[in-house]
C-alpha cells in the first residue's frame, strides 16, 4: 500500500513536472519568436527573411571542395509588373510582404547580404550553429518585448542609466525649426513603457534627449492626448475630385495675357554642385523666383550655392537649414517653413509653388510650363497613389506612430486613422497654387491643425499631408491627380528594403534615367514638365540629350560637353570628414603626382621640377568622361625645391585595369567583368566608392557582370597578400542574370597588400582581378603609431578570416604560404613614417597611374601646364555648368 501510494505520488509529481517543462518550453518559444520579429516591418516579408536566415545558419556537413554537395538557397522574388509611370516616390514596395533579398547566403555569415535579382549564391564554408544564446545576446532589454517596463526602471541596451526628464512634446504647428532650448533634468518615465516597438526604439536611440522624447511621446499617446480622434471633412464633394487634364498642343502662339509666376523651391543635398547649376540654368527665368534649401550636412554644396545665388536678385537661400532624412517629419517641416517664408516675401509675387531636387530636370521649356499653368491657375497638381486606400494606409505605415530624432524615424506603435476624413497620398513632388499654400499655413480650422498634429508623427508625411488636407478641404475640387512629373521606377532594382538604417520601415526610390529612356519624355498620355531622377555621376549623356531637345546644340567647339566633375572633399570641410583609408590614398596619390613632375623634367642640373609635399589635400574631385570614371583629381600644396616657394598643383590619377581573363581562354564565355569594392549600389549597379579605396577595416564586396547564356555555377576564391585563402563560395547564375554580387563575412582587420580574387568554372580558371587593401598611414587623421599599425596591419587573429580553414584547397588552387612571406608581412605590419609610405606607394602605383599634373598659379617647373588650360582639370572650362549674366530673353540657357 505504501509502495502504491508512493508510486501514485511519484506519477503525479512526474506529470506536474512534465506540464511545467512544457509550459516553460512554450514560453521560451514565444520569447524567441518575439525577439526574432522585434524589428520586422511586415509579417510576410519578415517571416521569409527569418526563414532564409535560419537556412543559412543551420548546421551543414562540411565538404572539401566548392561545387560538391551544395545546398542551393533560392530567392523568392515578387512577380510585379514595372510601373513605368508611377509617382509614388518613397512608399514601401508594392509587394513588400513578398520581398526577400537573401538569394546570396553564406553558411557562417554575420549579416544578411543583399543580392542581385536572378542570382543565387552558396558559400562553401563550415559553420558552427549559434542557437538560442545568439538570440538572447541580441535581444532588447533581455526580456520579453511585450513585458512592462516599470516606472523609474528604464535602462537602454548599450547605454548607461539615463538621466530622465522630459520636455513637453509640443504638437506640430507647422514649421518649428530646431529644438527646444528647455534643458533636460533627471526624471523617470511617467508611465509604464510597454510594447515591443517602443522598447525597441528606446533601446536603440543613441542620445539621452531622444530617449526622453520617445518615452514622453509614448506616454502622451497612451493617455490618448497625442492623436486627434475625429477631424471634420470640409469638402462638399462625395469622394475624390476627378479633374483630368489632357495634354495639349505644345506650340505657343505667344505668351498668355496674364502669365503666372512660379516660386521654385530647390531642396538639395550632397556634393553634385555642377549638376545643380545645370538644372538651375535650365529652369531659370528672370520673371520667376528661386528659393534654395541646402541640407544642413551639405556644407560644400551650401558654399557653392551662396556663390551663385548672390548674382541674381530673384534667387535666395534659406537663412536656416535642416538635416532632413528620408521619410522624416523634418521634410514636411522644411516645406511648410519654406512656404511661409515665400508668403512673407512681399517683393515676391508668385502664383505657384513647385518643389524640385538636384536630381530633377525639365523636359519642357519654361514658356510651355507657364502657358500651361496660366490656363489652370486655380488647380493644384498632386499625384495620388491610385490604389486601394486601405492597402495604401497599411503599406505607408499611416496607422503607426513614428517619431523623428537622432536623424532617425522611430516606430513606436499603432494608432487609429482619425474618423471623418479620407486619408490620401502619393508622391511628395507637387505643384500647388498660392491660395492652397496660404490655407495650409495660415488656417486655424480643425482640419489643418489636426492634420499638422497627425502628420508630425507620421512616416513620409510629405507624401500624404498635402493630399489629405486638399482632398478634405473646401478646395477639394481644385485637385488634379497629376504632379506633371515622370519618374523612373524599376522596382526590381529599386525596392530592396532601402533606408532601414534611418527609418524603421522599408522604402523605395526611383532609378536614374539612361539614354535608352529618352523616348519616355515624349509621351503624350498626360501633361509632364519634369522628370527624375538624373545623376551625372551615373549617366550624363541623357542630360545632354534633354539639353539639345529643349535648347538646341551648344556652339561648335564647345569644350567639356562629355566631361563631368564632382567634388568629394574640400578643405573647409575639415580633414575629419574623410576616413583614414581615403586620406592615406590621397597622400599617396599626391606623392605619385610629384614623382611624375620630377621625372618629366630631364635636366639634372637643377631642381625646378622637384617638390616636397606640404600638408593635407586642398580638394578632391571625381572625374568622368563619356560616362566613364577616369580617376581622381587631387589638388595639393608642395614646396618647389629650386625656389623654396609653395605651389598649388593638381594631380590626375587613373585606376589601372586589374581584371583579366585566364590564358589560354576558357570555354566559359558568360563572364564579362569582375570588380571588388565597397558601397555597392545594387539599384544603379555601381560601386559608390569609385576606384575601390579600401582599408583594413572595410568590408569589400565582389561583383560580377554577365552576358546572357545557360545557367551556370562558378566558384569565387579570395586570396590575401601572403596567399592565405580567405574565402571561397559558389555562385549560381541564372540564364538572364546581368550582375551578381556578394560580400563574404571576413574577419577584420584585412591584411594590407594586393589581394587576388579568382573565378573558376569546373575548377578551370576563368578570370581574376586584384584589389588593394591599403596599409593606413593615418589613424584618426594623425600619423599612425607603431602599436596602432601592428593592430591594424597584422591581419585577423591566427590568420583566420572565417571559422573554416581553406588550407585543403591550396594544392587544388596551386596557392601556398611560405615562411618568408609570413615573416615579411610581420615586419611590414610594424612600419611607420617614411618606411610605411615607401611600402604603400609601390602598391598604389601598381593599381593607379599619375596621368598628368598641372598648376593652379605660377610655377618654376617649365613642363607643368596651367590647370585652366587643360581639358581634364577641375579648373578647366565647363560651359554647360557655368552661370553667366541673364540674356535678353530673360533666361540663362
Amino acid at each position: 500500500m505504501v509502495a502504491a501510494a508512493c508510486g501514485r505520488k511519484l506519477a503525479r509529481r512526474s506529470k506536474s513536472a512534465v506540464i511545467v517543462a512544457l509550459t516553460v518550453l512554450f514560453v521560451q518559444t514565444l520569447l524567441v519568436w518575439n525577439f526574432s520579429s522585434l524589428d520586422g516591418e511586415e509579417k510576410g516579408g519578415e517571416d521569409k527573411q527569418q526563414r532564409a536566415r535560419r537556412v543559412r545558419e543551420a548546421p551543414r556537413k562540411g565538404f572539401p571542395f566548392p561545387g560538391q554537395g551544395l545546398d542551393v538557397i533560392l530567392s523568392h522574388k515578387p512577380k510585379e509588373k514595372n510601373r513605368i509611370d508611377s509617382n509614388n516616390e518613397n512608399s514601401v514596395p508594392k509587394d513588400f510582404e513578398n520581398i526577400d533579398n537573401s538569394n546570396f547566403g553564406s553558411r557562417t555569415q554575420r549579416q544578411k547580404p543583399k543580392a542581385e535579382v536572378k542570382s543565387k549564391a552558396v558559400v562553401v564554408q563550415k559553420a558552427k550553429y549559434e542557437q538560442l544564446s545568439k538570440v538572447k545576446n541580441h535581444s532588447l532589454l533581455a526580456k520579453n518585448t511585450n513585458e512592462v517596463l516599470p516606472k523609474g526602471n528604464y535602462k537602454a541596451k548599450n547605454a548607461s542609466t539615463p538621466q530622465l526628464n522630459y520636455k513637453t512634446v509640443s504638437h506640430y504647428k507647422g514649421g518649428t525649426i530646431g529644438k527646444s532650448s528647455q534643458e533636460y533634468h533627471e526624471r523617470a518615465p511617467r508611465c509604464e513603457i510597454t510594447g515591443k516597438e517602443a522598447l525597441s526604439a528606446l533601446s536603440r536611440a543613441k542620445s539621452k534627449h531622444c530617449r526622453q522624447e520617445i518615452a514622453e511621446l509614448y506616454c502622451l499617446h497612451k493617455d490618448g492626448k497625442l492623436m486627434p480622434e475625429k477631424v471634420p471633412r470640409l469638402c462638399p464633394l462625395e469622394g475624390k475630385a476627378t479633374n483630368t487634364i489632357q495634354p495639349e498642343d505644345d506650340s505657343l502662339d505667344g505668351p498668355p495675357p496674364n502669365p503666372v509666376r512660379i516660386a521654385f523651391v530647390l531642396v538639395v543635398h550632397g556634393r553634385a554642385s555642377r549638376q545643380l547649376k545645370r538644372l538651375f540654368k535650365a529652369i531659370y527665368h528672370k520673371h520667376h523666383y528661386y528659393y534654395i534649401h541646402v541640407d544642413k550636412r551639405s556644407n560644400y554644396l551650401h558654399r557653392q550655392v551662396l556663390k551663385f545665388a548672390g548674382h541674381y536678385p530673384n534667387v535666395r537661400v534659406t537663412p536656416w537649414r535642416m538635416a532632413t532624412i528620408w521619410g522624416g517629419a523634418s521634410l514636411l517641416t522644411m516645406y511648410l517653413q519654406s512656404m511661409r517664408d515665400l508668403l512673407e516675401m512681399k517683393d515676391w509675387s508668385w502664383d505657384f509653388f513647385i518643389n524640385l531636387s538636384a536630381a530633377d530636370y525639365p523636359i519642357r521649356t519654361n514658356d510651355q510650363l507657364v502657358a500651361f499653368l496660366s490656363r489652370y491657375r486655380n488647380m493644384n497638381f498632386l499625384k495620388s497613389h491610385g490604389r486601394d486606400n486601405a492597402r495604401f494606409i497599411r503599406k505607408q505605415g499611416l496607422d503607426r506612430i513614428f517619431f523623428e530624432c537622432d536623424t532617425h524615424m522611430w516606430r513606436l506603435g499603432d494608432r487609429k486613422i482619425p474618423e471623418g476624413i479620407t486619408v490620401d497620398g502619393g508622391s511628395d513632388w507637387f505643384l500647388l497654387n498660392r491660395k492652397f499654400v496660404e490655407y495650409v499655413n495660415y488656417s486655424e480650422d480643425e482640419l489643418v491643425t489636426h492634420m499638422k498634429r497627425f502628420y508630425a508623427y507620421t512616416l513620409l508625411p510629405a507624401e500624404s499631408f498635402f493630399h489629405t488636407v486638399l482632398e478634405n478641404s473646401h478646395l477639394c475640387n481644385t485637385m488634379v491627380d497629376n504632379n506633371l512629373r515622370i519618374t523612373n521606377w524599376n522596382r526590381k532594382l529599386g525596392c530592396k528594403c532601402q533606408y532601414k538604417h534611418i527609418v524603421d520601415w522599408c522604402g523605395c526610390s526611383p532609378n536614374d534615367f539612361k539614354p535608352q529612356d529618352f523616348h519616355r519624355f515624349q509621351q503624350t498620355t498626360r501633361p509632364t514638365f519634369f522628370a527624375r531622377k538624373f545623376e551625372a555621376a551615373v549617366n550624363q549623356e541623357i542630360i545632354g540629350q534633354l539639353d539639345f531637345y529643349l535648347f538646341g546644340h551648344y556652339p561648335t567647339g564647345t569644350t567639356a560637353l562629355k566631361a563631368y566633375w564632382e567634388n568629394t572633399y574640400d578643405e573647409p570641410d575639415g580633414i575629419h570628414s574623410i576616413s583614414d583609408a581615403y586620406l592615406t590614398m590621397l597622400h599617396s596619390f599626391s606623392r605619385l603626382g610629384l614623382k611624375r613632375a620630377e621625372t618629366s623634367w630631364h635636366s639634372n642640373e637643377d631642381n625646378k621640377c622637384r617638390y616636397y609635399g606640404m600638408g593635407h589635400p586642398v580638394s578632391v574631385h571625381l572625374y568622368f568622361y563619356a560616362d566613364r570614371f577616369q580617376g581622381y583629381l587631387l589638388m595639393h600644396h608642395a614646396t618647389n625645391l629650386a625656389t623654396s616657394k609653395l605651389e598649388t598643383l593638381e594631380t590626375w590619377v587613373m585606376p589601372k585595369k586589374m581584371f583579366k581573363f585566364s590564358n589560354p581562354t576558357s570555354e566559359f564565355a558568360r563572364l564579362q567583368f569582375a570588380e571588388i569594392g565597397t558601397e555597392w549600389d545594387a539599384k544603379e549597379r555601381i560601386f559608390r566608392n569609385y576606384g575601390g579605396l579600401i582599408g583594413p577595416m572595410d568590408e569589400p564586396t565582389g561583383m560580377q557582370k554577365w552576358g546572357k547564356g545557360p545557367n551556370v555555377t562558378v566558384t569565387v576564391v579570395w586570396i590575401d597578400p601572403i596567399h592565405i585563402i580567405a574565402a571561397t563560395y559558389d555562385i549560381q547564375v541564372d540564364s538572364g542574370a546581368e550582375f551578381t554580387h556578394y560580400k563574404p563575412p571576413l574577419n577584420l582587420p584585412l591584411r594590407p597588400g594586393l589581394w587576388t580574387v579568382k573565378i573558376l568554372h569546373h575548377w578551370a580558371p576563368v578570370a581574376e582581378t586584384k584589389f588593394l587593401v591599403a596599409p593606413l598611414t593615418f589613424s584618426n587623421r594623425q600619423p599612425i603609431r607603431k602599436e596602432e599599425a601592428l593592430s591594424l596591419h597584422s591581419g585577423p587573429p591566427k590568420n583566420a578570416y572565417m571559422e573554416q580553414s581553406f588550407q585543403g584547397l591550396n594544392n587544388a588552387l596551386n596557392v601556398h604560404v611560405t615562411p618568408s612571406q609570413v615573416e615579411q608581412a610581420k615586419r611590414n605590419a610594424a612600419l611607420t613614417g617614411s618606411q610605411l609610405e615607401n611600402w604603400v606607394d609601390p602598391m598604389v602605383n601598381s593599381l593607379w597611374s599619375a596621368v598628368d599634373i598641372c598648376t593652379i598659379g605660377a610655377t618654376s617647373c617649365p613642363v607643368i601646364q596651367t590647370c585652366s588650360q587643360t581639358t581634364w582639370s577641375s579648373q578647366s572650362p565647363d560651359p554647360k555648368s557655368e552661370l553667366g549674366p541673364v540674356k535678353a530673353n530673360g533666361r540663362l540657357r
